[in-house]
């Protein structure tokens, strides 16, 4: 296939890209470089940096307390996924319920709405704490997992928070396709699986990897139940050693788990920002 010739305008304005973009990431590494210079000079000047280095930032504690607290992350993982795929099922179909239309549905609507406004106003915390210490108190012979506990209290909480981005996303779409739909024969549950749910769940997709993100924080809550989990694993080193920087630890390998989807909810944002200023509909 034949290259046309490039224009000399076109050659002009390609080389002016490129100046105006060595010319940002220029001042870009020069500012962050003198941002990072007056950091390191405000910690390094500040009465207290040495105490705060030994007992938050000490590389030998850090590396001591490492595998400990990695085991315990493993936990926080699996619950992780565990209430990620209830949250998924149980928010999709508590949006769908105070989506129904028709008096007859008055009930589902009610109690749907109840629920999502009771637990998006109740602190995560306080339901981690009737789930896992209100449950056993029931049937006190009958011992009941704390990381079966504290993963139902996660489903409960963001449940809430997940089926009112749904929701959105649902009332989001044109209700003329709802009626194309129903046109050509397809039922209502036909009509959210093939038409109105893939286009709600693409609209909310940033909103929904953020509450993730606030999900992969909060497994870090289960501690308080007992469980041997990363913020447990940290607790237990600082209690042998009296030093923090196990929890720094923690801290970094939450921040290594988010990352990704961080970056991934970024990436998503920015392109589908970049489709819509488009007009493109792919």
């Amino acid at each position: 296939m034949a290259e046309f010739p490039v224009s000399e305008v076109e050659r002009q304005r390609r080389r002016y890209r490129r100046t105006r973009t060595t010319r940002s990431l220029l001042i870009s590494a020069i500012s962050t470089l003198i941002i990072a210079a007056l950091i390191v000079v405000i910690l390094a000047s500040s009465p207290g940096w040495k105490t705060t280095q030994q007992t938050f930032f000490n590389w030998e504690y850090a590396k001591s307390s490492f595998p400990a607290v990695l085991s315990g992350m493993w936990l926080n993982i699996r619950m992780l996924l565990v209430a990620a795929t209830g949250v998924a099922i149980f928010a999709t179909l508590l949006a769908a319920a105070r989506t129904l239309g028709g008096p007859v549905f008055f009930p589902i609507r009610f109690l749907a709405a109840a629920y999502t406004d009771i637990f998006r106003g109740v602190p995560f915390i306080v339901v981690l704490y009737i789930i896992g210490f209100g449950i056993p108190a029931l049937n006190p012979s009958r011992r009941i997992d704390v990381t079966l506990l504290g993963t139902i209290a996660l489903v409960i909480t963001y449940t809430s928070y997940v089926s009112e981005v749904l929701r959105a996303g649902l009332e989001s779409i044109h209700p003329s396709q709802r009626y194309a739909a129903r046109s050509l024969g397809l039922t209502h549950g036909q009509t959210m699986r093939h038409i109105i749910v893939p286009q709600a769940v693409r609209k909310v997709t940033p909103a929904l990897m953020n509450d993730f993100i606030s999900m992969q924080k909060d497994v870090g809550l289960i501690s308080v139940l007992g469980a041997t989990d990363a913020i447990r694993a940290a607790q237990v080193q600082q209690a042998n050693t009296y030093n923090f920087t196990s929890y720094v630890v923690a801290g970094i390998l939450f921040i290594v788990l988010s990352f990704p989807f961080i970056r991934l909810s970024d990436w998503y944002t920015a392109r589908l920002r970049k489709r819509e200023q488009m007009g493109g509909t792919v």
